[in-house]
């Protein structure tokens, strides 16, 4: 059966592609040392389905993460932002009723290797199953 080599091979690229999206946000996240003196958190929000070349969506999620006094750094591309806060809004997160050190917007990075995994072995064992019933 091929049905195991794909998803391994998919969950194997999936694996490489965030392996090296995470050496690249170490490259490109460089702080001061008054950003880490001054009592600033930062973290990088991200999108699997590129969510933020939609303006809209870029606005909404910023207003979202706002609310817990995160502010845009930069934009590293459509998947990606770097956010920081001063570390003393920390008080404030008990009354957010929201995470304010959440990662992801919309479909998280498991959820989404997890439907890619299904669909590349589910299909092909559907179309496997209807050519073995429709030559019964």
């Amino acid at each position: 059966m091929t049905f195991i080599p794909v998803s391994a091979a998919t969950s194997g690229a999936a694996a490489a592609a965030a392996e090296m999206m995470r050496k690249e946000e170490e490259e490109m996240t460089t702080y001061t040392r008054e950003d880490l003196t001054e009592g600033w958190e930062f973290k990088i929000l991200r999108s699997m389905t590129s969510a933020f070349k939609n303006p809209e969506k870029l606005r909404t999620a910023l207003e979202e993460e706002s609310k817990a006094g995160w502010v845009l750094v930069e934009k590293f591309d459509d998947a990606r932002l770097r956010l920081k806060r001063p570390a003393s809004s920390k008080e404030y997160d008990a009354h957010l009723g929201v995470d304010p050190y959440r990662t992801y917007v919309g479909i998280s990075q498991g959820r989404y290797i997890f439907w890619i995994i299904l669909l590349s072995v589910g299909i092909p064992l559907i179309v496997v199953l209807a050519v073995l019933l429709l030559n019964r």
